[in-house]
């Protein structure tokens, strides 16, 4: 896939995205909300011997369909460490700055608004999330306006940020563990990296330990969508004698599924938002400021103020062709935190009570939506600065 057509592709899943959401918001705010929510509370089992998982289907989303969706992110991570954008120091120094930037500032404005609870301090890591998908879709409407080499450090800095989400889940949202299915996890783990070691290129033989691993890490209190990581940095990357890779080979079967089913069916899963009972006080809700405000302001702050201190040390350099307007537009772009950030948060609030689950979702949607439309219009309006 061609990175015009890889593009094109990200405008039509933003699409999607923007219709399922709409979709759900409508079904939360009608007659519809109870056949919504019976839906998503819908038990779905499978038991294969012994082994029993029942999980409602929107658990069944957010921790199966969403480790296929961390597959192809940690796929596309080790591409670009390899061969990509991330494949040298100093290609890695700018995104990788502006991506520290992009989740610290906006942390530190949510603690700063909700240090007084602890348990409202757990969300803090909702506003340090960029949506991949969204953030290029915008890029590619914008088409020959924006250069080249601001596409590919978007791209970088999405990926990097990514690979921060991963860590935040992996540390701070892993819940009690079991013992027994950490080892098993542990052995599963290292048969992936043995395949690897052996020099095993076929992708069949991942997947089946893969689900192993999933079935064993979703048992274990670590969040499940992590095994997609650990599976795609085992999968092998170097191209044989014809160019060929197992990993890419993989990342392109799994795209088309994640930008056009996997991430529409989440965000319906979890953007139904109730507004039945919200009115102007939200606004002085310390959760939903810290999120608005950590994604709207946080995010560009951090990212542009990061980006300068990085090229004035002598780091890096501007992106060719591009602005430091331009380089602006983009930071205020990745303010659209959108599937991650309500990902994180249904992670965060799993047992805070509804109350604070729906002011976080409609933070992240209004901020999401606020931050494409700034975003977009700075970056049309040409590269002058």
């Amino acid at each position: 896939m061609t990175r015009w057509n890889q593009l094109t592709s990200e405008v039509q899943s933003g699409l999607l995205l923007i219709l399922a959401t709409a979709i759900a918001l409508l079904l939360a705010n009608s007659a519809g909300i109870g056949p919504y929510q019976d839906l998503l509370s819908l038990s779905v089992q499978v038991r294969v011997g012994t082994l029993d998982i029942d999980k409602p289907l929107l658990l069944w989303i957010n921790d199966g369909l969403m480790a296929m969706f961390f597959l192809m992110v940690g796929l596309e991570i080790k591409r670009e460490v390899v061969y990509g954008h991330l494949s040298s120091l100093r290609q890695l120094a700018l995104p990788g700055f502006a991506a520290v930037g992009g989740m610290v500032v906006p942390a530190l404005i949510y603690v700063s608004l909700n240090w007084h609870d602890p348990v409202l301090l757990q969300g803090w890591a909702i506003p340090s999330a960029t949506d991949i998908a969204f953030a290029l879709g915008v890029l590619a409407l914008l088409g020959s306006r924006v250069p080249p080499a601001l596409k590919a450090f978007v791209l970088a800095l999405a990926v990097m940020d990514d690979l921060g989400a991963v860590i935040i889940i992996a540390v701070f949202y892993t819940t009690q563990l079991s013992v027994l299915s950490l080892s098993v996890a542990a052995a599963a783990t290292t048969a992936l990296l043995l395949l690897n070691v052996l020099g095993v290129r076929r992708i069949a033989l991942y997947m089946v330990v893969g689900v192993v691993l999933w079935i064993s890490v979703l048992k274990s209190g670590v969040h499940a969508t992590l095994a997609g990581v650990v599976i795609a940095m085992a999968m092998p990357v170097r191209r044989d004698a014809d160019g060929h890779s197992p990993a890419e080979t993989l990342e392109h079967a799994l795209h088309p599924w994640v930008a056009f089913f996997i991430v529409p069916v989440f965000a319906f899963a979890n953007a139904g938002v109730s507004l039945q009972g919200i009115g102007m006080d939200v606004l002085s809700n310390s959760v939903f400021q810290g999120i608005f405000l950590g994604l709207v302001l946080g995010k560009q702050l951090g990212i542009f103020a990061f980006s300068w201190l990085c090229i004035r040390l002598g780091w890096a350099t501007l992106p060719e062709n591009t602005s430091y307007r331009q380089l602006y537009g983009a930071a205020v772009l990745c303010g659209i935190g959108f599937t991650m950030s309500l990902f994180i948060s249904s992670l965060a609030f799993q047992h805070s009570g509804s109350s604070v689950e729906l002011v976080d979702r409609l933070a992240v949607l209004l901020a999401s939506l606020l931050a494409a439309v700034m975003g977009y219009g700075i970056l049309r309006s040409g590269r002058s600065m």
